[in-house]
């Protein structure tokens, strides 16, 4: 083999390793267990092949963490991620910027820059719970949102916003914290943990 067309054939190769790279988007992901956060608290972004459920498969890789997905009439569905199983009233569902599609998650396709949040939730009567949306207002000072199935977001008064070992209440949805080191999140009784702010 001569040594140009050798060189040719390792220039077609690297080209067609680097393909997969070049076609991967770049989104947020999170994933917020029963009883802890499982992945991503401050939703890193990371490389995607194209859809939601891709999203938990390169949060999965990147966190080592466990999930399984059965294939039904509708397509497949994630019916565990780390230690808890789907069953009766709760399960695995998953958000797009805030928003949870009608959809399976190999159907809903991501563009750059999309937040991509899987979440524990168990359904009543009115649906599935709120999650929540941490904005920082300005210096020490934040903003919780409650935000529905549709996106639709309303203040979360009274929830606690965590930081440094502390807690201080959001009575109004809104509070100062002062000074402080490390991550600030927020809770509520009966909603989905918020993502993590610096």
């Amino acid at each position: 083999m001569s040594r140009r067309l050798f060189t040719l054939l390792v220039a077609a190769a690297a080209a067609l390793l680097l393909v997969p790279a070049a076609l991967a988007l770049r989104v947020h992901v999170r994933v917020e267990g029963k009883t802890q956060t499982i992945f991503g608290a401050a939703e890193p972004s990371l490389d995607v092949k194209a859809n939601a459920l891709d999203a938990l498969e390169s949060a999965s890789f990147a966190g080592e963490f466990y999930y399984h997905v059965t294939v039904g009439g509708f397509g497949p569905y994630v019916d565990q991620i780390g230690r808890y199983p789907a069953g009766g009233s709760s399960g695995w569902v998953f958000k797009v910027n805030g928003f949870s599609p009608p959809v399976g998650a190999d159907a809903v396709t991501l563009k750059a820059g999309d937040r991509v949040l899987w979440y524990w939730a168990t359904f009543g009567p009115s649906g599935g719970p709120p999650t929540l949306v941490l904005r920082r207002v300005k210096r020490g000072c934040y903003r919780v949102l409650a935000q529905d199935d549709a996106g639709r977001t309303r203040p979360a008064r009274g929830a606690v916003l965590h930081f440094g070992g502390r807690a201080v209440r959001a009575r109004t949805g809104s509070a100062c914290v002062g000074p402080h080191r490390g991550p600030v999140r927020a809770t509520l009784k009966g909603a989905v943990r918020s993502n993590a702010l610096a």
